[in-house]
């Protein structure tokens, strides 16, 4: 499970039936505190986030498949929910509606 950054949408006119009409998002893992932390993503979105939100995701097909309750989807990243805020040692790092 990781936090990341939503920065895009995806759109591809070629994909596996299993996403069809499923929104894709392009997600860059962050730190707590909002720095770069890993290689960029493209996620199946299952919590309604959208360009500038803060998610968390999980990196393991299996369980992206469970959820989407389709077996042989070519499914890896999944956007599980969207972050309203983080505190790290009591202070406050993060807080969506700050921007």
């Amino acid at each position: 499970m990781f936090l990341a950054q939503v920065i895009g949408s995806v759109v591809s006119p070629v994909q596996h039936p299993s996403l069809d009409g499923r929104t894709l998002l392009l997600l860059r893992p962050v730190g707590p505190t909002g720095e770069r932390c890993a290689k960029t993503r493209i996620a199946v979105d299952r919590s309604g986030a959208g360009v500038g939100d803060r998610v968390l995701a999980i990196d393991e097909g299996n369980s992206g498949r469970q959820l989407l309750g389709v077996p042989d989807a070519p499914i890896k990243t999944i956007v599980i929910g969207v972050v309203d805020s983080i505190e790290l040692a009591g202070e406050g790092v993060y807080d969506h509606r700050e921007g």
